[in-house]
């Protein structure tokens, strides 16, 4: 199994962000962790399952030493942080992440795979608004997959 699924949730003033049962119920089922490891990406931040942070983790520690692997690091690893759930399935995101992701109020949840993803409403709307032109490119591939 593997995390679907896309929600709105809203931020409370102490950076706390209520993260669906659906997804934490398919964390501690498929894979076994009580936690996620929260990073940043370009316009959002994005939270993986602790065991499968730690395969990622690794896969950037395997690159040679140099000026690529400082840079993901810099801008990956090493702004992540553990966030564990409270009672009501909040996770509690550092003003850090908050600011780099440009959260207000809404905050939309995409559920991709692996992983989830964080966006502030209008990132999203942005990000996807673009993403759907880029479709339009690619109307053989999606036919072919069943879109």
């Amino acid at each position: 199994m593997s995390f679907s699924g896309t929600f709105i949730n809203s931020i409370d003033p102490k950076g706390r962000l209520s993260i669906p049962a659906k997804l934490r119920s398919l964390l501690a089922d498929t894979y076994g962790d009580e936690l996620l490891v929260v990073t940043r990406r370009k316009d959002a931040l994005v939270a993986y399952p602790a065991s499968e942070w730690e395969k990622t983790k690794a896969r950037v520690d395997a690159m040679p030493n140099g000026n690529d692997k400082d840079l993901i690091y810099r801008s990956r690893i090493s702004p992540a942080v553990e966030c564990s759930f409270d009672r009501q399935g909040r996770i509690a995101l550092p003003a850090s992440l908050r600011t780099i992701a440009k959260f207000d109020k809404e905050i939309v949840i995409v559920a991709m795979a692996g992983k989830i993803e964080m966006w502030s409403q209008v990132l999203f709307d942005e990000q996807l608004e673009a993403a759907e032109q880029q479709l339009d490119t690619m109307k053989a591939e999606l036919g072919n997959l069943g879109f």
